[in-house]
């Protein structure tokens, strides 16, 4: 975990369930949900920043920091990568090594995430030796929010003032699972409680003990498994009834 999870909610639902403004020129790109997300694909993510703009009221010569629903690509890209193929390889971040891995460190500082979802998949080996899909949620929240890192990438091959010199990526942390769970796979991504969301995103101090402590704070999920079809094994796949139980 984390290789491939759903996310159904509409756009108004995400601005509301996590009080974010829209970012303009990413609403096209979060027009759809996704019943089977999969690595290096476009996946909506919560963040705070500083935006200057003159849409951004500004405190003291400071923008205000606002929290914002954009649209990025699932795989991080560290800022010093030679190329963003890298992000292929780092869709998840250990929550046990990430504030001490230099692809991590600087991103749990100042660039924490949420990713919005509504469960995830995970595959066991039936008798016969083929994988066995089953959908992991929490029936009481139908809107989780996996802990997340984004960075930003400079394509040094567009020019400064180019709008999509920009690449921005995310990775999803994950920790051991619970006994509950570690039967279909031994890891799990780390929820964000609504209540600590707050904490969660706030990067002001640009402190890396700061994710080490919200990290360790955070409650194991209360997560319910069940089978569903293998058809969700195809990432080509993408409809509603792939989250439902056989």
């Amino acid at each position: 975990m984390c290789g491939r999870y759903a996310t159904t909610a509409s756009t108004s639902d995400l601005v509301a369930a996590f009080d974010a403004a829209l970012a303009a020129e990413d609403a096209v790109k979060l027009d759809n949900p996704s019943y089977n997300v999969a690595p290096t694909t476009t996946v909506p993510t919560v963040l705070e920043r500083a935006e200057r703009s003159e849409s951004v009221h500004v405190t003291d010569g400071e923008p205000a920091v606002q929290r914002q629903l954009r649209a990025l690509r699932w795989g991080l890209v560290p800022s010093w990568a030679k190329d963003p193929s890298i992000g292929s390889r780092m869709i998840n971040a250990r929550s046990e090594t990430l504030t001490e891995k230099p692809s991590f460190k600087r991103a749990a500082a100042k660039r924490r995430c949420i990713l919005p979802a509504a469960g995830f998949f995970e595959w066991t080996k039936g008798e016969d030796g083929k994988k066995l899909p089953f959908f992991l949620h929490d029936p009481d929240t139908p809107i989780l929010g996996f802990a997340g890192l984004y960075e930003l990438w400079p394509d040094p091959g567009k020019a400064k003032d180019d709008p999509d010199r920009w690449l921005w990526t995310t990775t999803v942390i994950t920790r051991p699972a619970a006994d509950a769970l570690g039967h279909i796979h031994d890891r799990t991504p780390v929820i964000v409680t609504p209540d600590m969301r707050d904490d969660w995103l706030d990067c002001s101090s640009g402190k890396v003990d700061v994710a080490r402590d919200l990290l360790e704070a955070l409650p194991e999920p209360h997560l319910v498994p069940y089978r569903v079809s293998t058809d969700v094994n195809n990432v080509r796949n993408n409809r509603a009834d792939l989250i439902q139980p056989l």
